[in-house]
């Protein structure tokens, strides 16, 4: 079985997949491109930086959704769907009303990438979305995968490092991900008041059992503040970590055992 590590930027990010297969490598070479693929077009749609993307021309009104891909569609719908079940506190909608899918397309394609890997039968590995962690469903039995959640400033401060570390081995979580301010500042708009800046938390870091989910919830949990702790604790197969602002952390019920043991 090789070792593949192959990274790939998109999104004006990074995406990292590592991992193990019994692919040949001419195989393996295939399905990856294949993934990176899926990326690149979830870019070229729905890219606000691309200005001829089809969002782009969405939100400066040259085009409608009935004439953008059918993907648009399927991701406007499944906004309003996450809009509905995190009781408004995710929205793809900006306050000038534009509509920025953003808080969850890039893990929606990573996953869409992870599942091209694992038709053709890459099944052991892990996918990193820019932080956003992904594991698949095939991996290793008895092998304990350890997530690092880095401490909420800046990669470019030398205070820079990680906060903690969850073992996600053994149980049936498969995604981590995290949404605050430390490297894009307050680009988390509160959805039900607009002009009403969110400074309690710096960082909310959720761990479930889909990349979407746990995106999304992120997302939502930052924009509502510190009563998101109560939220997350009635959604099953998620927990999730909150730092505030003053250095002190909070957590779901759940989560104390997904903390990875010292060795």
């Amino acid at each position: 079985m090789a070792e593949f590590d192959h990274l790939e930027q998109c999104m004006g990010t990074v995406f990292r997949f590592a991992g193990r297969t019994e692919l040949s490598q001419s195989e393996f070479d295939e399905a990856i491109f294949r993934a990176c693929a899926t990326l690149h077009a979830a870019d070229e749609i729905f890219s606000l930086y691309k200005p001829e993307s089809p969002l782009s021309r969405l939100a400066r009104g040259e085009t409608s959704v009935a004439d953008c891909p059918p993907v648009v569609d399927q991701i406007w719908d499944a906004c309003e769907g996450w809009e509905k079940l995190t009781d408004g506190w995710f929205k793809a909608f900006t306050p000038q009303h534009t509509f920025d899918p953003s808080g969850l397309v890039k893990t929606w394609a990573a996953r869409e990438a992870a599942r091209v890997l694992e038709q053709a039968g890459v099944s052991d590995f892990a996918l990193n979305a820019g932080g956003d962690v992904w594991l698949a469903d095939g991996l290793i039995p008895g092998v304990g995968w350890r997530i690092a959640i880095s401490k909420p400033i800046t990669i470019a401060s030398p205070e820079a490092g990680v906060l903690t570390v969850f073992d996600l081995g053994g149980t049936r979580m498969r995604a981590v991900a995290t949404s605050g301010s430390a490297e894009r500042g307050n680009h988390i708009w509160n959805p039900k008041n607009p002009d009403a800046a969110q400074n309690e938390l710096v960082q909310v870091t959720v761990i479930a059992d889909d990349l979407v989910r746990a995106d999304v919830w992120a997302t939502a949990a930052f924009a509502e503040g510190p009563r998101a702790v109560e939220r997350l604790n009635r959604e099953a197969d998620l927990e999730a970590l909150f730092v505030f602002a003053d250095g002190q952390l909070a957590g779901t019920d759940g989560l104390v055992p997904l903390f990875a043991k010292a060795d």
